[in-house]
């Protein structure tokens, strides 16, 4: 029987050359406030830590909807999930493996093992070190 659906990978399903990436801007840990922004068509063979960095917090500034967000300091990207992934428990963010913290703002995407659908949490640094020592949350309030 002839199926509609592909057998290929989401992840591989676009080219490293054009690839879709998700980015969950955090505003606040213990609100639980975050805004996705989806990016399409990123070159992860070129594209740097740094640019990447710089593309959202330009579409921050730029697109509708993003006020809330415009005063947060984003200066820290973190893997959340890849495509096919376990996820974390925490809603907001992994607070296991900070080896996932994506310090150096001068390496290629594809080099640090970006692929199409990642989904990388980007936020304050302090904030999240502030957070890891005392991870409550006050969202049901």
């Amino acid at each position: 029987m002839p199926s509609d659906f592909s057998d290929v990978l989401t992840n591989e399903a676009l080219p490293k050359t054009s690839a879709t990436l998700t980015l969950r801007i955090i505003k606040s840990f213990e609100f639980r406030t975050e805004k996705s922004l989806v990016l399409h068509s990123i070159n992860l063979e070129s594209t740097t830590v740094g640019q990447l960095k710089d593309l959202a917090r330009q579409a921050i500034k730029t697109q509708a909807g993003w006020k809330p967000y415009k005063t947060v300091v984003l200066d820290t990207l973190k893997l959340y999930t890849k495509a096919h992934g376990a996820k974390t428990t925490n809603l907001i963010i992994n607070l296991d493996h900070d080896d996932w913290i994506f310090d150096d703002d001068s390496k290629i995407l594809a080099d640090v093992g970006f692929e199409n659908e990642t989904e990388v949490s980007f936020f304050n640094r302090d904030l999240y070190e502030q957070f890891k020592l005392h991870p409550e949350t006050h969202w049901d309030c």
